[in-house]
């Protein structure tokens, strides 16, 4: 079986599509000549000069200069709350400035004084070592328990035991429960 190709007719087509787009064309083309004949002989002449406008209604002039005026009063109240606040933020600035070269200045004198006391501490517990055990221990039972605590807990432990051993044991009781109790509330994380 052969097929048999369709019988084109696309020529007619064509040639029908190019006769109506070519009538279009003259139609279209037949009033254009009319009326640019017609533009040339009607062209207004320009009235007024573009560059001068009429003068606004009187009441809208004042509507705007009284609108001008407001915001040249707030531009103006913004501008000078504007300067303050450059002020404040320089007081300020110059402010914590100050008080950082304070703090610095206190951290220093307490730094110089935390030295000066421990370095106290430290020359008085090596005296009391230094001491015989039962003079020592004669003075230790006269001081507030506090007191001989913050001592003991710091001096040599075989010193501090040869100091308890002639202490009275009410007294060595209280100043072992302040020694190990001083660090219980310490936090453990």
């Amino acid at each position: 079986m052969t097929r048999r190709a369709p019988r084109s007719g696309r020529g007619t087509l064509v040639i029908l599509t190019l006769f109506l787009a070519a009538s279009g064309a003259l139609r279209v083309g037949s009033g254009i000549g009319t009326a640019m004949a017609n533009s040339a002989t009607e062209a207004p002449a320009p009235t007024a000069d573009p560059q001068s406008c009429p003068e606004p209604p009187l009441a809208l002039a004042e509507a705007l200069k009284a609108r001008e005026a407001q915001i040249t009063a707030r531009e103006t109240a913004l501008a000078d709350r504007m300067a303050a606040l450059t002020l404040s933020e320089a007081a300020i600035k110059a402010r914590m400035d100050e008080l950082a070269a304070a703090e610095a200045s206190l951290k220093k004198t307490l730094q110089i004084a935390d030295g000066a006391a421990e370095a106290d501490l430290t020359r008085l517990t090596a005296v009391y070592e230094a001491m015989k055990p039962a003079d020592a221990a004669k003075l230790f039972g006269e001081m507030a328990p506090e007191f001989a605590a913050g001592f003991l807990g710091r001096m040599n432990p075989s010193a501090a035991a040869a100091v308890i051993s002639g202490m009275d044991p009410a007294k060595v009781y209280a100043i072992s429960v302040l020694i190990a109790g001083r660090n219980a509330k310490a936090p453990k994380n």
